[in-house]
């Protein structure tokens, strides 16, 4: 039995014990081997001949032992074997037809054939803007912002600080893709006052979605305006979906360090997780333990959960925690700044890459000096930023097609091309190495003068 005879959805007796088992899933490369047989390569070679073996899922439960017969007893999809199936999940990705057949498998394990559903939907809803597109006899610019109507259709207070939003479309897409929007997306939404507010989607799909918003003293009006004005029936304006987070399925542990409403970023992706059996553990600060919200998912976590409560005198010591990681594991932080600069500091003075953290804002300070920018590749116009203004709000003053999602430098979206000059950096979305080539408009600051290309 290997990976080039073994096909998605067939089944197996095993032994005389009533033992009943199907093929349904091709195994992800395991990177612990590289560690386990001191081999360099070891995984990526496993991955790249497709030989890391499959999962089974039990129908009829019973007892194996070492030297009992396995029995092929029905293939269901012969043309389906392993190897075939990694080839389009992991190296051929954009065959539309492919993805479109696969997606059909029924047989299938969700953690698969999901991937292959998501990407027909893509598919089609880009041949449909296209279609639309020709049709104006338009080019629509490749960044523009779709504004859609959504309605507020269920406001529930979490805590007295915290309340949930759920908001469904107007006019739903019919190729909207109903699976759940990616693990850690934010959303951006133009609130019936005029002011545009980027959140992090707590559950949900581009159809219908929940947003966990905290009033936060000194708001500047968002949070303010969702607690006290917005109603149930109201309609609001939804921009982009995006996401910054890609899973991180070569470690072995996954640790979150959280505080507050930053649970709102790493909820689903912590259930997630859970379902499919990777080590999980959340270090949670918080207020006071009645300031926690979303507590029936929480408790769904059970022992993976540790909170920290300050009312109480209880601190997280992130210190301790990055100096406690178990070997390949990746760290997943979201809350104050101050929360992220120590676990900064904690993860560079413990060696880990800037691949093994991922960083999540909940606010960003994007006032300084004054500066010049150069829009080279817009027939070279220069552009004033003031000190309360940011680079991409002056963009947006001249240009329609600069786009944006998180807005406190987390997740990427409103990054430009740096052509020249000194940039004050802020924001995580950029590696070290991207920052003399990038710039996070939302965020960062030119010094003196720059020039880019949007």
């Amino acid at each position: 039995m290997n990976e080039r005879n073994i096909c998605i959805g067939d089944v197996f007796s095993v032994g005389s014990n009533g033992v009943v088992l199907q093929i349904s899933l091709p195994r992800q490369p395991c990177f612990k081997l590289n560690h386990r047989f001191q081999l360099k390569n070891f995984a990526p070679n496993t991955y790249k001949l497709s030989r890391t073996g499959w999962y089974y899922r039990v129908l009829a439960e019973g007892s194996v032992q070492a030297g009992d017969e396995i029995r092929l007893v029905e293939r269901r999809w012969p043309e389906w074997t392993i190897e075939r199936v990694q080839e389009y999940l992991h190296r051929n990705t954009e065959n539309a037809e492919m993805n479109e057949e696969l997606s059909r498998v029924g047989d299938m394990g969700d953690e698969s054939r999901k991937q292959f559903e998501a990407r027909v939907v893509k598919f089609k809803a880009k041949m449909k803007r296209a279609a639309a597109t020709a049709a104006a006899g338009g080019q629509e610019g490749k960044d523009a912002e779709t504004w859609c109507d959504y309605r507020l259709v269920e406001k529930k207070a979490q805590t007295a600080r915290i309340t949930s939003f759920v908001l469904e479309a107007v006019s739903p897409d019919p190729d909207v893709d109903r699976n759940g929007v990616k693990l850690g997306s934010h959303v951006r939404l133009k609130l019936p006052n005029g002011l545009l507010r980027s959140y992090s989607i707590v559950s949900g799909n581009e159809a219908r979605f929940e947003l966990g918003v905290a009033l936060e003293e000194g708001s500047r009006g968002g949070s303010a305006y969702l607690h006290r004005e917005a109603r149930e029936g109201d309609v609001i304006q939804v921009g982009r979906i995006t996401s910054d987070v890609a899973p991180a399925g070569a470690a072995s542990n996954h640790v979150f360090i959280v505080g507050g409403i930053g649970i709102t970023a790493f909820l689903t992706m912590m259930e997630k997780y859970r379902k499919i059996n990777w080590e999980t553990t959340l270090h949670y600060g918080v207020r006071a333990v009645e300031d926690v919200p979303f507590t029936e998912r929480l408790d769904g976590l059970k022992e993976s959960v540790k909170i920290y409560d300050r009312s109480k005198g209880q601190r997280m010591d992130i210190g301790a925690i990055f100096k406690n990681l178990s070997w390949n594991s990746h760290v997943y932080v979201c809350g104050p700044s101050r929360m992220l600069e120590e676990a900064m500091r904690e993860a560079k003075r413990c060696g880990m890459g800037e691949d093994e953290v991922h960083f999540e804002a909940f606010a960003a300070d994007a006032t300084g000096d004054p500066f010049e920018v150069e829009v080279t590749n817009r027939e070279g116009k220069v552009l004033n930023v003031a000190g309360e203004e940011t680079l991409l709000e002056v963009l947006r003053q001249h240009f329609d097609d600069v786009p944006s999602s998180c807005e406190v430098g987390n997740c990427g979206t409103c990054r430009v091309a740096l052509k020249s000059g000194n940039v004050e950096h802020r924001g995580t979305a950029l590696m070290e190495g991207e920052k003399k080539e990038a710039m996070l408009s939302c965020v960062s600051r030119g010094i003196g003068r720059i020039a880019i290309e949007v």
